[in-house]
């Protein structure tokens, strides 16, 4: 699980909870199932279970993967049309490839993010490069939907390309947790990413018996996923292990621990954590498009069949079969 490592993690910035914080209790533990998207990649739906108030302002969450593809095998997404929310696919193994009929698009490796703000209606491919096809091998990634607030839902479309280089790198007060941030902010670092809607997102790994006592910040809601390993969450020690969402209380600080044990294909523990201020609005969500009213995301079915979302690029053996889901 490369993502993004270093090699002497002393040398990072140290951060730590203060000593008057609150830890955050643990509300709930779920765990995701599995199934396929797309063209048939395999993936765990993080927030199948969970009530969409606790998870506000996000909306969806795939891990993709992990899986090691045969030659021929990789898949992608064929051509399909978003509207009202971001779209933030974050690589930790593996390679993709993402265009958009608003110019938007490149590819992602080993600890890049590619960043789409769907807005007002867009449509975009996500898929491995001919290479990764003919090769195959790793791929290991998330999807995460965030919510746009119904003011900033008409706003043009827009994509960020951001490179593991620039992500803030910090470490743990005990040295053994190396952090991520990719967006949003920890204090006073901040990650690469722009966001329409305020949140924070951190790719976290912790050495066997590593300790994580995170500040958040109180106004934020916290979720903290777990991709790979085995340890405890919140001041309980309640047990979670691969494929688990830990929904978190009030407080903050996010406390996370791994176990002292871990297993030989994981021999840390990964998590995904993430929180944001919740937008508090009505959500009307079917398939690709998330808006606040029933009647929004209809017209936004009637407006990508009517071809406002905009039409696929020409390209040269592009796929042009279109798909609502």
């Amino acid at each position: 699980m490369p993502a993004v490592t270093v090699k002497d993690i002393t040398v990072l910035p140290r951060i730590g909870a203060a000593a008057t914080s609150r830890a955050r209790t643990v509300s709930s533990i779920t765990t995701a199932p599995q199934g396929f998207e797309g063209e048939g990649f395999p993936v765990r739906r993080a927030f199948a279970g969970v009530d969409i108030a606790k998870l506000d302002p996000f909306i969806h969450l795939d891990q993709m993967g992990e899986v090691e593809y045969a030659p021929g095998e990789p898949k992608g997404t064929p051509w399909h049309p978003h509207r009202g929310f971001e779209t933030v696919t974050y690589i930790i193994d593996g390679i993709f490839d993402h265009r958009d009929n608003n110019g938007g698009g490149g590819t992602i490796s080993n600890g890049d993010t590619q960043w789409m703000t769907a807005g007002a209606g867009i449509l975009h491919i996500e898929t491995p490069p001919e290479h990764l096809v003919m090769s195959g091998g790793l791929f290991h990634g998330f999807q995460l939907w965030v919510n746009l607030p119904a003011a900033k839902k008409w706003s043009p479309p827009a994509y960020q390309d951001l490179r593991a280089s620039d992500v803030a790198l910090l470490a743990s007060d005990d040295g053994g947790t190396l952090i991520r941030v990719i967006a949003g902010e920890i204090a006073g670092h901040k990650g690469p990413g722009t966001t329409q809607t305020p949140i924070t997102l951190v790719h976290a790994t912790l050495q066997p018996g590593a300790e994580l006592r995170l500040p958040w910040r109180a106004n934020y809601n916290a979720l903290v996923y777990t991709l790979a390993g085995y340890g405890f969450v919140g001041d309980e020690r309640r047990p979670v292990q691969m494929g688990q969402l830990t929904v978190f209380g009030e407080g903050d600080t996010i406390v996370v621990r791994a176990a002292d044990v871990q297993e030989s294909r994981s021999p840390e523990m990964d998590v995904f954590i993430l929180g944001g201020q919740p937008i508090k609005e009505p959500v009307a969500w079917m398939g690709p498009f998330v808006m606040n009213t029933k009647a929004e995301v209809m017209q936004a079915f009637e407006d990508f069949q009517k071809g406002l979302l905009g039409t696929i690029p020409a390209v040269h053996n592009t796929p042009k079969d279109l798909v609502e889901g």
